[in-house]
């Protein structure tokens, strides 16, 4: 995490310019983030899963009218009524909203509107951080920065449903120009590091920032394993789909199974063969498959059903975090610029986001956040599974060695690969 964020979301900030300044940065860089998409490209909706990229832009800046405006500027007035109906993700608490499946046809208001909207409301947020007198300012630099992060979430799902929008066009639109990056042809040799077992300490106590289902810190019990040093690549998951991985029901578990026959999964999602060569489609448009790189856009029941072929498994969160917790926050973030994952030995920080095969349900003692905001993570504890570590659309200073990712076992779309693990 950036050390303007540890400050702030601590109650250390020196100068109120510390938070103005990086609510410009991030609010500035999802702008950014669509400028080298077209007009129309605004509106696409592919899955249910997705959100058109003008609905993200008007959901993150409703957030900050909601639970920044609403409750710490006297006499708010909304924008427009309307948005907190078109514009509320699952904050049944907060009113009613528009059902996810048809954002995509929210063709009104225009982009322009939601554009002057967000113009707007950062005009409010910025005149409320320079003006709120010192009693309330750390409940507001904290709500403020849990925004940010949130806005940040976001992002990532914006290049995300981004990639699944544009090649859900037969043309394979690519969102970026291509441009050079270092991959070489052979990986990094797959090696194992033997980890100790016995009670540990994971989680959140401390007085940076943390979602509330990072907390509190707690203790587990750990049997010795090992890690494998580096994700699987694209030639090893081959493999497992020469040796008719796909075909073979005594490698899945049974919902998985059936989910896979029933959506015909026959390869990772993005890949397709053109004159009997994979291609992957990318950010960067289709791409001939690179050997090397880790193998991306893998559901859960897939990482799981490879592992059970390998004769491995996959880590539990908590063996994850204490290797986290070990090593530097480096890694193949968004910051790079370079938006597919990368190969690299010993990297756990970024490049791809790590199945686990724990559940993602609530820590002993765990307490949401009070009011509505408690239906940001807890609600959700509930047939999804935890992943780590962040991805190469990912921002750095919004990862964290305990911070918790969650997906239904089915999803492929998010930047997932995976990480081996054995038992000692």
């Amino acid at each position: 995490m950036s050390a303007i964020l540890e400050k702030c979301s601590a109650g250390l900030l020196n100068t109120r310019q510390e938070l103005i300044a990086l609510y410009q940065r991030i609010r500035n860089t999802s702008i950014a983030l669509c400028e080298p998409l077209n007009h129309d490209d605004f509106q696409i909706q592919s899955i249910v899963e997705t959100s058109p990229p003008k609905w993200h832009l008007a959901h993150v800046t409703w957030f900050f009218e909601t639970f920044v405006l609403q409750d710490f500027l006297r006499n708010h007035q909304p924008c427009n009524p309307d948005y907190s109906y078109l514009f509320n993700s699952y904050y049944q608490t907060v009113g009613s909203m528009n059902a996810r499946a048809k954002r995509g046809l929210l063709s009104r208001p225009a982009l322009e509107q939601v554009y002057q909207y967000r113009s707007d409301i950062d005009k409010r947020i910025l005149d409320l951080l320079s003006e709120i007198d010192e009693s309330r300012w750390h409940k507001i630099a904290f709500r403020v920065v849990l925004g940010l992060h949130h806005e940040q979430q976001h992002q990532e799902l914006l290049y995300m449903d981004i990639k699944h929008n544009l090649w859900s066009n037969p043309l394979r639109p690519a969102y970026l120009e291509p441009r050079p990056r270092r991959m070489s042809d052979s990986p990094a040799e797959l090696k194992w590091e033997q980890r100790q077992g016995g009670l540990v300490t994971i989680g959140s106590d401390a007085d940076t920032f943390a979602f509330d289902n990072e907390r509190p810190r707690h203790k587990v019990w750990l049997e010795p394993h090992r890690l494998s040093s580096r994700l699987i690549t694209n030639t090893e998951y081959g493999d497992f789909m020469d040796d008719g991985g796909y075909q073979r029901p005594e490698l899945w578990l049974s919902d998985g199974w059936r989910h896979s026959r029933e959506n015909q999964w026959n390869s990772p999602l993005y890949w397709e063969m053109h004159e009997d060569q994979w291609h992957e489609f990318t950010l960067y448009g289709l791409e001939l498959l690179k050997p090397a790189a880790p193998v991306s856009h893998i559901s859960y029941y897939e990482a799981d059903a490879f592992a059970r072929w390998a004769g491995k498994r996959l880590p539990l969160e908590a063996e994850l975090e204490r290797k986290l917790l070990e090593i530097p926050l480096n890694g193949h973030f968004s910051d790079s610029g370079v938006f597919h994952p990368q190969a690299g030995e010993g990297q756990y920080y970024g490049s791809l986001w790590e199945w686990t095969a724990s559940p993602y349900l609530a820590y002993p003692r765990f307490k949401p956040m009070q009011g509505s905001l408690g239906e940001y993570n807890g609600k959700f504890m509930c047939n999804q599974w935890v992943l780590r570590g962040g991805s190469c659309v990912t921002a750095q200073d919004h990862i964290r060695p305990t911070y918790r990712n969650f997906f239904y076992p089915h999803d492929r779309w998010q930047f997932a690969g995976i990480r081996l693990a054995e038992d000692l």
